[in-house]
């Protein structure tokens, strides 16, 4: 049970973490102040606990599997969520080629920070609710509750170590490649996201279900730690169908080609 309780609530901190890292760093280095943190870790608490205490009512949507569905349509908002605000980012980058511009100032800033709220609220109520239910479901017992709060605390914090130290690796950082490499990790989680919420649709019988392409358990176990930092960082699967495959693909490729088409219309057009 200490195990268990450790590599899901790991899980489940882990990707709220590193959002929540990269944002805090491209803040940073964009010269933002840090009270949308405040306002999201609220929001986010407040959407948490709303979820997790209507999830029986919740679940009965769409024919049973009104969790599935749920969760998947926040991650893919999720995804739509920074999709949008690296191609903000990249404009203002592009097309004034530093961070304090008076055009970034006054009209990009306000809304990369409504999406970090908005992104951050999200990741918040979907973990956090999965962490309420995961604390009250396997607590019924008294005989697990030192082992479960234990694993608890233990795998919160790995995670939001993590996600400390991936904020300090990007502070350290000159500007350039902060933010290059704050939107590379950025779009590994985007594309985390679509692939997580196509394994949800196939389990809500939404999409197709396939034989995975592979097995790559032996090598690297989705129980793991790594696997664990892994399924956040990346979307890691070791049995990924065609379809998670395929849609984790295009997750990946679409923010790529947007940026790379931004980055070459401003250079032939300054």
């Amino acid at each position: 049970m200490l195990l268990s309780s450790v590599i899901i609530i790991l899980r489940e901190v882990l990707e709220a973490a590193l959002l929540f890292s990269i944002f805090i760093a491209l803040s940073r280095q964009l010269g933002f102040d840090f009270k949308w943190v405040a306002w999201s870790l609220f929001l986010g608490l407040i959407g948490a606990m709303i979820y997790g205490l209507n999830i029986d009512a919740v679940s009965q949507w769409y024919d049973g599997v009104g969790q599935e569905v749920t969760n998947a349509l926040m991650q893919l908002g999720i995804y739509l969520m920074l999709l949008l605000y690296m191609l903000l980012l990249s404009i203002t980058l592009f097309s004034t080629g530093r961070p304090n511009s008076i055009n970034h100032k006054k009209t990009l800033k306000p809304a990369l920070v409504f999406i970090m709220i908005i992104v951050s609220t999200l990741a918040i109520t979907r973990e956090g609710a999965e962490v309420i239910l995961y604390f009250f479901s396997v607590t019924r017992s008294e005989n697990h509750l030192v082992a479960v709060l234990t694993g608890m605390t233990i795998g919160g914090s790995i995670g939001i170590s993590i996600g400390f130290l991936f904020y300090y690796f990007l502070s350290s950082l000159n500007f350039k490649w902060s933010i290059i490499i704050g939107l590379s990790l950025m779009i590994m989680v985007a594309a985390a996201m679509v692939s997580q919420a196509s394994l949800l649709l196939i389990q809500a019988d939404w999409l197709p279900s396939q034989l995975p392409l592979w097995d790559t358990s032996g090598w690297l176990s989705e129980r793991s730690a790594i696997g664990q930092l892994m399924y956040a960082l990346i979307g890691y699967e070791a049995t990924p169908t065609a379809i998670q495959a395929g849609l984790y693909l295009c997750g990946f490729i679409v923010p790529i080609l947007l940026i790379l088409g931004l980055k070459f219309k401003y250079n032939l057009y300054p």
